[in-house]
């Protein structure tokens, strides 16, 4: 079955998330993607564990996947004609590197390989950009949460910032860079020319403050430190039951008053004038929780659950990640990827939650060895087998 991006060739010369991220969504939609390492070390994240299986961090196996691998030394010459000729043939390059300087003293700026191919479609992910005061400088998923205004935001009121724990910046921007990179194709099919995809992990992680924002543009008051609760709808949280935690997302009226008859309080909270508007809830929460909680402790939370779902009230366990992971849900959905890799055996990451029904994702290739398929690159450019070795003596591969 044909994929989106079949014919599409991408030179992935990123590392540790963020541009990972990115070109394994591309990947998984059809694109043959050519992962450019540093000869010896490889992607920093190859570094990063434990946990490890059998020498290959699990970090680089969860996001490397539909990648061929090729190592390249671009601080020679030998290796940026290596490259030159990878671009030359290419429809997307797409690099991590911060400052424009480097890109330019290793001759794989945007402008260099775009005069060596017009159609070309040159992606930057950095901290910060191209542009403005803080151009240039390094970047990490960490810093943008709290330069974003995220981190002073999660956490408990009484409490300090908190990190998201997973690198929520880096994947914004990997998917950010995605979108960038299928509009620029897009484009393309109407001009015939490629473009400069500037893409900052400042800028991706400043999207979450989305209603955040708006309220702060419409009150000029710095949001406050709220835990789990929602800032404009109540019921919307965590309650305990008598054996675990569960989430309830009471948005509506008309779910507030099932809510109400569900809990058998029809008569005496929902009526209450403190309870019986959403805004007027979210003036007295402090009131209202802990008698919604009271009530729901009671029963475990399969039953409440089971309750929720026969009236279409919004709610679901709170799950730890091998619970998630093992939902039948996802596995119904093809969310859980199972790939044989030649050292670490099988491999399992998350899937692509892009469901097409004519040109559906594909999981093809498990994440490359460093430089496993140099010799196959490199004979698509017209090298052969001496070149090749000789390459590979002078560190140039």
């Amino acid at each position: 079955m044909m994929q989106p991006l079949e014919g599409i060739r991408i030179i992935d010369l990123t590392q540790a998330l963020a541009g990972p991220y990115c070109t394994m969504l591309l990947g998984d939609l059809g694109a043959d993607v050519i992962k450019v390492e540093p000869p010896g070390q490889g992607d920093m994240s190859r570094g990063w564990g434990p946990p490890f299986v059998e020498g290959e961090s699990a970090y680089f196996l969860s996001i490397n996947r539909n990648k061929r691998g090729l190592t390249v030394n671009f601080k020679t010459p030998e290796g940026q004609h290596i490259l030159h000729q990878l671009a030359e043939g290419a429809d997307v390059f797409i690099v991590s590197v911060p400052r424009m300087e480097s890109l330019r003293s290793a001759h794989i700026d945007p402008d260099t390989l775009r005069s060596l191919n017009p159609r070309l479609i040159y992606c930057a992910i950095s901290g910060y950009g191209f542009t403005g005061p803080k151009a240039g400088r390094g970047g990490y998923d960490v810093v943008a949460q709290g330069e974003a205004g995220l981190m002073s935001l999660t956490g408990e009121p009484e409490g300090g910032p908190i990190r998201f724990p997973t690198p929520m910046a880096d994947i914004s921007a990997g998917i950010y860079a995605t979108i960038g990179i299928l509009s620029a194709l897009l484009a393309r099919e109407k001009t015939g020319r490629g473009q400069f995809l500037d893409v900052a992990l400042l800028d991706s992680q400043v999207t979450w403050l989305a209603n955040v924002g708006g309220s702060y543009f419409a009150t000029g008051q710095r949001p406050p430190r709220m835990g789990n609760v929602h800032p404009t709808v109540t019921p919307y949280q965590p309650f305990r039951t008598r054996d675990k935690h569960i989430i309830v997302a009471v948005g509506t009226e008309r779910l507030w008053q099932r809510f109400c008859a569900l809990l058998g309080v029809e008569d005496s909270i929902m009526v209450d004038p403190r309870f019986v508007t959403n805004a007027q809830r979210n003036v007295h929460r402090a009131e209202l929780i802990p008698l919604l909680q009271e009530m729901l402790e009671k029963r475990e939370a399969d039953y409440w659950l089971e309750q929720f779902l026969a009236e279409g009230i919004p709610a679901g366990p709170i799950n730890f990640p091998d619970q998630t992971l093992a939902d039948p849900q996802l596995l119904a959905r093809g969310m859980i990827v199972e790939l044989e890799h030649p050292l670490a055996g099988l491999v399992r990451s998350i899937g692509n939650p892009l469901h097409l029904s004519e040109t559906p994702v594909a999981y093809r290739l498990p994440p490359p060895l460093l430089g496993e398929h140099n010799d196959e690159v490199l004979s698509a450019l017209g090298y052969d087998g001496r070149q090749v070795e000789e390459f590979r003596e002078q560190g140039i591969i």
